[in-house]
């Protein structure tokens, strides 16, 4: 079983890292500093403190609203009965794990391809990072390797990898050296170009508003 983990983000009550580069020590942010991604407090909570969840609420961030995207985890621990565990999610049947994907409301627009995407991503957080999902930031020594690990979980493409990356440093305090140089342009500062700047309802909007123009100008610019 992997071992207990810290809050996402924060540093880790085992020793420091010692391998050269020092990875990801300085890592951690303030009370009362959390994700605002569901809109739901509990959802949201969940996200902030299991990286594993934050990590499965990333993978489902597709064809579905963010916000419903973000709260299946805490629903998906609800209708496990137990927190989420990548080892177990791992080996559980994949018809079952399916079908809880799939019971009314069902937690994606595909239920049963993203019960698949999810499974495949523990499975190899198990096989790469012992079960610790969280260890897929902090043993990472610099930007461009979070950035190569985060693009190779299943579910995850090059720009959902930046994303990431930038969620990661501007909002939970993950910042190897070159984050924002890996994450471009989604780690630039004053942003509203994708989660990683959604810190409540106004700017979740703004970012809203940004991707509708983009569509808009590449609408046009095709016509």
């Amino acid at each position: 079983m992997p071992t207990t983990t810290p809050p996402v983000g924060t540093t880790p009550t085992t020793q420091p890292d010692q391998r050269p580069g020092g990875g990801c020590d300085a890592v951690g942010y303030g009370v009362g500093v959390g994700l605002h991604l569901s809109q739901i407090a509990e959802a949201d909570e969940l996200l902030t403190s299991d990286p594993l969840a934050l990590l499965i609420g990333m993978v489902l961030d597709q064809q579905i609203p963010l916000e419903r995207a973000f709260a299946a985890p805490h629903e998906l621990t609800r209708r496990l009965g137990q927190p989420l565990d990548a080892e177990e999610l791992a080996k559980y049947d994949p018809d079952a794990l399916g079908a809880i994907f799939s019971q009314v409301p069902a937690l994606h627009r595909f239920p049963g391809s993203m019960a698949k995407r999810v499974q495949a991503m523990c499975q190899l957080i198990v096989d790469t990072y012992d079960g610790d999902a969280a260890r897929v930031w902090t043993t990472a020594a610099d930007g461009k390797e979070l950035l190569r690990r985060v693009a190779a979980l299943p579910g995850f493409g090059q720009q959902k990898a930046k994303i990431f990356v930038a969620l990661l440093g501007k909002q939970l305090g993950v910042t190897p050296p070159g984050w924002r140089e890996a994450s471009a342009p989604f780690g630039d500062e004053g942003t509203f170009r994708s989660i990683a700047d959604i810190t409540d309802v106004a700017t979740r909007d703004q970012v809203r508003e940004y991707k509708k123009a983009m569509k808009a100008a590449a609408k046009a610019q095709a016509g």
